[in-house]
């Protein structure tokens, strides 16, 4: 598209994925990263973007802002979706599929975080609907499109996680084990897509807390709380680049390897302690 990005630059060589002319549905799309990643889509010349999200009035919100972002060169859809009942899945990815043609790229972005009670003062729904939306929803979504993808051996199916998923931060602690779960079930998925050798390739994202209101009241005093239209910089970035798995800031590849190196009582100490992880969601609040 003409015209300077809304973002900044960044340096895009050696990419083996082209969002261009490729249709793109967005779980969690009309906010956050879901939003942003959208808008970076269409600015990179996508077919199509669909949103799905539960938020009627916000999807056409987003609906209009993308609309006029592109200026008739992406065709812009919306469907609301709720990701946690298959049955609504299915019937969401065949209107998107009737609307838009063949999904390319199909990214992840719907989650929840619902409080930072301790484990003990949880509630069934809330465990329930944490797993539901975090976990089995994502495992919905990809199985609503990978059939096709793999007749066509065409295909990028990209989860946002998050670093909770490679770290049992408290007072979070069902939200830590449905990322655990999404990040196990995407990965499992990337090694049979491989073994099978398909064409169809797997991105799981574990970005840090990022700023958009869904986490408000986080504190975390050495690793900064990530920038939203960076982090959809990134994300991008890591579909283009075909790679398997990206953790954000980069710094957290690292913390499963030293949570086999040191000893629990010091890596607790060290992460939970000095740099103030296990910390981060005493005064959360989420968003409003």
């Amino acid at each position: 598209m003409a015209g300077r990005s809304i973002f900044a630059p960044y340096n895009t060589k050696q990419v083996n994925i082209q969002f261009n002319n490729q249709n793109i549905p967005i779980t969690g799309g009309a906010s956050g990263p879901g939003r942003l990643t959208g808008r970076l889509a269409i600015e990179k010349g996508a077919k199509s973007v669909t949103i799905w999200d539960i938020n009627e009035a916000a999807i056409e919100r987003v609906k209009a802002e993308h609309e006029s972002l592109s200026a008739g060169k992406t065709a812009i859809y919306g469907f609301r979706v709720d990701v946690s009942d298959n049955d609504i899945v299915t019937e969401g990815y065949s209107k998107t599929v009737q609307a838009a043609g063949s999904v390319d790229i199909l990214i992840n972005c719907a989650g929840i975080v619902t409080s930072n009670k301790p484990f003990a003062e949880n509630t069934a729904s809330e465990i329930e609907r944490t797993i539901r939306i975090n976990t089995i929803a994502p495992m919905f979504v990809a199985l609503a499109a990978i059939g096709d993808m793999i007749k066509r051996d065409h295909g990028h199916i990209c989860t946002i996680a998050s670093a909770a998923g490679m770290l049992s931060n408290p007072k979070m602690s069902a939200y830590a084990a449905s990322k655990w779960g999404a990040i196990g079930w995407s990965d499992s998925m990337r090694i049979e897509l491989s073994s099978a050798k398909s064409k169809v390739r797997v991105t799981t994202v574990a970005p840090y807390y990022i700023n958009t209101g869904m986490f408000d009241g986080v504190q975390s005093k050495i690793f900064p709380i990530l920038d939203p239209q960076k982090t959809a910089q990134k994300i991008v970035r890591a579909i283009e680049k075909n790679k398997d798995f990206a953790g954000i800031p980069f710094g957290f590849h690292f913390i499963r390897f030293w949570q086999g190196v040191l000893p629990t009582k010091v890596f607790d100490w060290f992460f939970g302690e000095v740099f103030g992880i296990y910390h981060t969601m005493d005064h959360f609040t989420g968003r409003k």
